[in-house]
């Protein structure tokens, strides 16, 4: 099977009526028509077989997460998805892992009713480089776009869903923890196929002062808000710890796996694909209902402060040492 066979075969498909493509696979350019009162979001992200996911994943959950990840970045704008480019490295053309990948791929891309428009196929070591589209109401000549610079002290702290799960699956992978089969199973979906929090997104428009996406872990990607906001902040340690939802551990498990431990996961975990956001108190009933409408659990955790820089305050009001890190791929 050749490249052009492979393209045709499991990534071209008719563009969806009703659409923003008016053309899609097979030119040397896609063409997108923008809504009228819209700004495009555009966000890229790159998976490396051996630094993002196993080689023993199961392709189809891949195929979900490379878009996954990519919508989330739109979540996390408040933007509502459009289409995709996909740019794939593959060791060769197998078509038994090949149609279990675009299978998840596009099944996720359907239920955003985002479309694939184009991209490049190469042979090389797995590589997955998405490039996601989206859109943002101009509402009276202002974006409408959730950006990581409006948290003002006094703005609640917000995350979504739950923390930690995918850094537990990954752990038991690495042989350091057991956790009961179906505890694992569990945290290892979240792991190879997070829920990208679009709908929170969208409904957190005007709601939300600053907002991101949790991918390489809490304490940093919050402080891409801090630092852009110019602001601190406090986390309540147990709040933060009730984020993470594979529970209870084994206390005697391989590496003296406890509650400390524990923390270490929902606050520098990683591969989480939640949302990080700050509101000013006035909105939280806002804030509960965009969580209704969304269908998304969300958990107020601290509050943002004038002082720069980051306080963990554990259950007795004490300020402890931070001492945990989050992913890095060059430190």
């Amino acid at each position: 099977m050749g490249e052009f066979d492979l393209i045709d075969r499991f990534f071209t498909r008719s563009p969806r009526p009703g659409g923003r493509t008016v053309l899609g696979v097979g030119d040397d350019c896609a063409l997108l028509q923008p809504a009228a009162g819209m700004q495009l979001a555009i966000s890229s992200d790159m998976l490396v077989e051996g630094r993002h996911f196993l080689s023993t994943v199961d392709p189809a959950r891949l195929g979900h997460k490379a878009l996954a990840v990519n919508l989330s970045d739109l979540a996390a704008c408040g933007a509502t998805p459009v289409a995709f480019t996909l740019a794939l490295a593959l060791p060769g053309a197998d078509e038994t892992w090949l149609a279990p990948f675009s299978q998840g791929l596009l099944a996720l891309a359907d239920a955003h009713g985002c479309e694939l428009i184009g991209g490049d196929t190469t042979r090389g070591p797995l590589n997955i480089c998405i490039t996601v589209f989206g859109e943002v109401p101009v509402v009276e000549g202002h974006s409408q776009a959730l950006l990581r610079s409006g948290a003002r002290p006094g703005d609640d702290l917000y995350v979504s869903g739950s923390l930690g799960d995918a850094r537990l699956a990954l752990e038991v992978f690495r042989g350091r923890i057991r956790l009961p089969d179906e505890v694992f199973e569990a945290a290892r979906a979240r792991l190879e196929q997070p829920t990208p929090r679009v709908a929170l997104g969208q409904a957190l428009r005007g709601v939300a002062s600053a907002a991101a996406d949790i991918s390489d872990g809490l304490l940093g990607d919050l402080g891409h808000i801090l630092r852009r906001s110019g602001v601190g902040a406090r986390i309540d340690t147990e709040a933060a710890l009730a984020l993470l939802a594979s529970r209870p551990w084994p206390a005697d498990a391989a590496g003296g796996f406890d509650a400390e431990q524990a923390l270490a996961c929902v606050l520098a975990g990683g591969d989480d694909y939640e949302l990080v956001f700050t509101a000013p108190p006035e909105a939280r009933s806002a804030v509960h209902q965009a969580s209704r409408q969304a269908g998304t659990p969300v958990s107020r955790i601290g509050r943002i402060e004038t002082d720069p820089g980051l306080r963990l305050i554990d259950r007795d009001g004490r300020v402890r040492s931070e001492g945990y890190r989050s992913f890095d791929h060059f430190a």
